[in-house]
């Protein structure tokens, strides 16, 4: 079964000065920050984009170390 969720994660910058970003796939919010902050300390920022349905790639949310998301689900 599809996760419900793609996300593009900003996890540090590259020597060049460029974004070193990482894509994941999940179902809930809430466990996928605890997930970074073990193996991504330093991330920045993340977009989460649909997985599913007619709206799949559509972009949904934003969120920052400093503006978590607060539920399960957008």
């Amino acid at each position: 079964m599809s996760k419900k969720y793609t996300a593009i994660v900003k996890i540090a910058n590259n020597p060049d000065g460029h974004a070193h970003c990482v894509k994941y796939r999940f179902d809930n919010l809430l466990k996928f920050t605890k997930f970074l902050d073990v193996k991504w300390a330093g991330w920045k920022w993340f977009n989460v984009y649909s997985n599913k349905g007619i709206n799949k790639g559509k972009q949904l949310e934003n969120f920052t170390k400093f503006k978590r998301p607060e539920s399960k689900f957008v």
